[in-house]
């Protein structure tokens, strides 16, 4: 799913909106020795409207975040179509559009047994219907309705013990010690969408994985209960990047040439802002903007066997790569540089020593917030 397709369902998932509507809702609650307490499966209609409006945000929010970081689509791997497999298994919760309970709870158990998680959880798993409407020439909505997209969107919320200090207490008028405490569902760190919705058009061959933490997502939900093949977090695809560069590039690389590199995949990220598809830079885009930040073509021969030995053939995501402000490190000193004034630094040999030149436009600087001037 591209961000022009997820946005789609994310605008459109609301009860304001005429040709989308939410179904039926399971709800479950999970102790910590993976224990289901209580279960309920409703029609969406016949919930008190505080409570499903809060159902409704948890499960919306597994369309949230960044495409890549938090959203990561993976495709069902052969044996996920085979007898038992992950693939088969949520054709049938879906097709069963959550009215058949021996389905649900068979549903609920394997989330149970298949998903590692630190604390108490609530899992929401609703059936919803999107009534996709025509476009026409100029991308523009018909009002007749092209097809039914049925989906499942399942949200996974870990539940914590609230226990508040002092309390206002309006029956006596005064402040006191709460006596009880609360079990608060908080929002999702993790969910999924089922099937995606690739063209405009249920595409079951995929499903859409969220987390809430990019740089530590909860593998087992992908590995064991989706039964797809975890890809690299956004912080892996930042490490690997860097050790493709250390190996290949080696003791040429100097400041000019990371922040060069970091500007110019700035650069196609900024230019693909409008697009559908999210940009990515595979071994032939890194030897071409290598190149033009002044690496040698004797250390961009030995880059297609680097990159193919630390990830393949598969390409990185473009947004996971940039950093957004450079920060130049030595023993006790730390300096930020902000993206604008990359050109204001460089290094510099003086009287034998390395040392960071700053450009300063004024005069006038702050140290520890106060303003001083440089005598």
């Amino acid at each position: 799913m591209n961000k022009k397709e997820i946005n789609e369902i994310k605008k459109n998932f609301s009860e304001d909106c005429g040709f989308f509507t939410v179904n039926h809702v399971v709800t479950a609650f999970v102790d910590a020795e993976k224990n289901i307490k209580c279960k309920t499966n409703q029609l969406y209609n016949t919930i008190p409207q505080d409570e499903s409006e809060l159902i409704m945000i948890n499960l919306k929010k597994i369309l949230s975040g960044s495409i890549g970081k938090n959203l990561l689509e993976y495709s069902f791997p052969k044996d996920a179509y085979l007898e038992g497999g992950a693939q088969l298994f949520l054709h049938e919760v879906l097709s069963s559009k959550l009215l058949d309970d021996d389905i649900v709870d068979k549903f609920l158990n394997t989330i149970v047994e298949k998903v590692e998680y630190v604390s108490t959880y609530t899992i929401f798993t609703a059936h919803c219907t999107y009534s996709v409407l025509k476009k026409n020439k100029n991308d523009d909505f018909e009002d007749e309705a092209d097809m039914d997209y049925n989906f499942l969107v399942t949200a996974i919320c870990p539940v914590n013990l609230r226990i508040d200090g002092l309390v206002y207490n309006e029956q006596n008028n005064s402040i006191s010690k709460k006596e009880s405490s609360d079990r608060i569902v908080e929002l999702p760190t993790d969910g999924f969408l089922f099937p995606l919705f690739n063209d405009r058009a249920p595409d079951v061959n995929g499903v859409l994985y969220y987390t809430k933490n990019a740089k530590k997502p909860n593998t087992s939900v992908v590995n064991e209960l989706l039964g797809c093949e975890f890809s690299m977090t956004c912080q892996n695809e930042k490490e690997t990047f860097k050790a493709i560069l250390n190996n290949v590039v080696g003791d040429e690389l100097d400041y000019e040439i990371i922040t060069t590199v970091n500007e110019k995949i700035q650069e196609i990220v900024d230019q693909s802002a409008h697009e559908t598809e999210i940009p990515t830079i595979d071994n032939h885009k890194l030897s071409s903007i290598l190149w033009e930040a002044g690496v040698s073509q004797d250390k961009l021969d030995s880059l297609p066997k680097v990159y193919e030995s630390a990830v393949g053939d598969k390409p990185l995501t473009a947004v996971n790569l940039v950093e957004k402000k450079t920060v130049v490190t030595v023993p006790s000193i730390t300096v930020n540089i902000g993206k604008d004034a990359v050109d204001k630094v460089k290094t510099q040999i003086i009287d034998g020593r390395k040392c960071l030149i700053i450009d300063l436009d004024d005069p006038e600087i702050a140290v520890n917030g106060l303003e001083t001037t440089i005598k």
